[in-house]
């Protein structure tokens, strides 16, 4: 989403980009962290070239605490949690399905106004002394882990479920008839229920 009549960065990168950041001029005052591409050859099991990766990273060592980032997070379920869960899945024969999401750290909706120099081979020619200010979250920001964690348990709580007040990453919905278990290990999801139905509808 463009805001302000802002020039959209890193357009080449198609639409899901534009709505990650937005060209505008430097405020007074504030300094721009840097970022830099990080390239990686993904390889086939018989060691042949599946692709070509590249991922944008931040340089969060440049940010400052109270400035362009407040609060960090850990977003790992405990160990007794996930002992919790298993024994119970196992007991009651519920089926235990795993989901692992894509780029999780992208999703993540900023909160705090973050300003990047524009990457490398991105510039634009006209306003090459703008900096692209962060819409959600990049890896390498200090704050991406939180905000894909806030995003996600937005989600799951949409749709029902209850976030634990022992464990911020277990996630319990519960009615007469329907119990779900929602774990949430940074980008690895796992969920179980005694209601398979719900469990599939869920994951759609």
């Amino acid at each position: 989403m463009i805001h302000g009549g802002a020039k959209p960065c890193l357009q080449s990168h198609g639409s899901n980009a534009t709505q990650h950041m937005d060209l505008v001029p430097l405020p007074k005052h504030c300094l721009p962290i840097g970022c830099k591409w990080v390239f990686r050859v993904k390889r086939n099991a018989d060691g042949t070239i599946d692709r070509f990766k590249a991922r944008l990273v931040a340089k969060g060592f440049n940010q400052r605490p109270g400035l362009n980032y407040k609060e960090t997070f850990s977003l790992v379920v405990k160990l007794a949690t996930i002992r919790y869960v298993l024994t119970i899945a196992v007991t009651q024969g519920w089926q235990l399905r795993q989901l692992d999401v894509n780029n999780a750290f992208l999703h993540g909706l900023l909160n705090e106004d973050v300003y990047m120099v524009q990457p490398l081979g991105f510039k634009d020619d006209t306003h090459p002394h703008y900096v692209c200010r962060l819409n959600k979250a990049v890896y390498g920001l200090k704050q991406a882990p939180r905000a894909w964690y806030s995003t996600l348990r937005g989600a799951i709580l949409e749709f029902g479920f209850m976030n634990s007040r022992a464990d911020s990453s277990f996630f319990i919905y519960k009615t007469t008839s329907v119990t779900c278990y929602f774990l949430v290990y940074v980008d690895d999801l796992v969920i179980t229920g005694n209601d398979p139905i719900f469990v599939s509808s869920m994951i759609d």
